[in-house]
C-alpha cells in the first residue's frame, strides 16, 4: 500500500530514530486513527488542507516566539482563501498562530503555559521529545524551536491531526522535518519503549480513570534518566487530598481525579519517579482560556458560577493547574 504524502516524513523519522518495533504498527495505527467511516468530517478537513494556497519558496518561519508564525508573500485573494480554509478546521483550541498573515486567536493562550514551563526544563536542544495529548501541536512547534532533534505529538483527535498538517503546510521544511503527529493515544505506544529524553503530558492526567496507570505508561516511554513534564488540574490541600468530581467538572464529563500538588508528588514517587518537584501552580483565568473568533463555543467563563467565580457551576473549586517535573531513575 503506498504511503500518503502527509505520512512520508513520519515513516522516515521512525526509520532514522530506530523505532523499528513501532514502525511496524504505523500502518494500522494511521488507518484506525484516520478512519473516514468513523470520523465523518475527516474528508472535509483533509480537503481543506489540500486546497491551501501554494507558498513561495522564500518565507520566514519563527518557532521561538509566543505566536508560531510564518511570514509569506501571499496575494489578498490567497490570504482570504487561506483564512476560509483554516476556518473549516475550527475549533482551534491551542495556539496562537499567524500563518501567511492569517492570525488564529485560539481558545487557549498556550504560550502562557509554555512561559510557565520552559524555564524549568532540561535544555531541549538535541533531545527526543514526546508530547502526549498535544492537541494541534502548538507546544511541539515550540519544542522544535527550542532545538529538539525529534518531536512526536500523539493525540487521537483527527481534527487536531489536520490542524497540525495545515500548520505543516506553512512551516514547510523550516524545522528540518523534526516535528511529527501520530493520531493515537498513549495506550498505542509500545510497552517499555524507554526511548524519549523528555516526555510532556499536559492536560491529560485528569481525563484518565486510572491516573497511576497513566504515570507508569509515561515512565515507560522515557529512557533511564529522562525527564517527565506533567501539567494537570489540582486542588488545594495536603498529601491526602484528592477530589473525585461527580458527573461533570467545569462542564467536562470526563474528569476523574484531581489531587493536591502534594498528593500528585506522592503518586509520582510511588510510580518510581525521583527528583519530583512542583515548579508552578496557578488558577486558570478567563484571559488564558476563552471563546474567540476561532473557537466560538462555550469556554471557561461559561463554566464558572456567575455569582462566585472561585467555584465552577457545579460548586467545585475553580480550575487550578500545577506543573510537576520528575525524572526516571538512571
Amino acid at each position: 500500500m503506498p504511503i500518503a504524502p502527509e505520512h512520508r516524513d513520519l515513516y522516515r523519522a521512525f526509520l532514522d530514530q530506530g523505532l523499528d518495533t513501532w514502525l511496524a504498527r504505523l500502518p494500522d495505527q494511521l488507518a484506525r486513527g484516520l478512519d473516514r467511516q468513523r470520523f465523518g468530517d475527516l474528508p472535509a478537513w483533509e480537503k481543506a488542507v489540500a486546497k491551501l494556497p501554494a507558498l513561495p519558496a522564500t518565507r520566514r518561519v519563527d518557532l521561538t516566539r509566543d505566536t508560531v508564525s510564518v511570514e509569506a508573500e501571499l496575494s489578498q485573494s490567497q490570504r482570504r482563501q487561506a483564512e476560509n480554509l483554516l476556518r473549516k478546521l475550527v475549533p482551534w483550541r491551542k495556539g496562537p498562530y499567524c500563518l501567511g498573515g492569517v492570525h488564529i486567536d485560539t481558545e487557549w493562550h498556550s504560550d502562557w503555559k509554555w512561559q510557565r514551563v520552559a524555564p524549568h526544563l532540561a535544555p531541549l536542544k538535541g533531545r527526543r521529545v514526546l508530547d502526549v495529548g498535544g492537541g494541534n501541536g502548538y507546544h511541539a512547534w515550540r519544542m522544535a524551536g527550542a532545538g529538539a532533534a525529534f518531536v512526536l505529538v500523539i493525540d487521537p483527535s483527527p481534527r487536531f491531526f489536520w490542524q497540525f498538517q495545515a500548520v505543516r503546510h506553512f512551516v514547510g521544511d523550516a524545522d528540518d522535518h523534526r516535528t511529527h503527529f501520530l493520531p493515537v493515544g498513549i495506550e498505542e505506544v509500545p510497552e517499555r519503549l524507554a526511548f524519549f529524553d523528555t516526555v510532556f503530558s499536559m492536560g491529560v492526567l485528569y481525563h484518565r480513570p486510572s491516573p497511576l496507570e497513566h504515570l507508569v505508561q509515561l515512565k515507560e516511554t522515557l529512557r533511564p534518566g529522562g525527564e517527565l513534564v506533567l501539567e494537570t488540574l489540582v486542588v488545594e490541600g495536603d498529601a491526602t487530598t484528592v477530589l473525585l468530581p461527580g458527573e461533570r467538572y467545569a462542564a467536562m464529563p470526563n474528569v476523574y481525579f484531581l489531587p493536591s500538588s502534594a498528593a500528585l508528588c506522592q503518586w509520582l514517587e510511588r510510580c518510581g519517579f525521583e527528583n519530583v518537584r512542583v515548579v508552578d501552580e496557578a488558577v486558570t483565568t478567563t484571559d488564558e482560556q476563552r471563546a474567540t473568533d476561532w473557537m466560538t463555543f462555550q469556554s471557561l467563563a461559561d463554566f464558572l458560577d456567575p455569582d462566585d467565580p472561585t467555584r465552577t457551576r457545579e460548586g467545585y473549586p475553580t480550575p487550578r493547574r500545577a506543573v510537576v517535573i520528575a525524572d526516571r531513575p538512571g
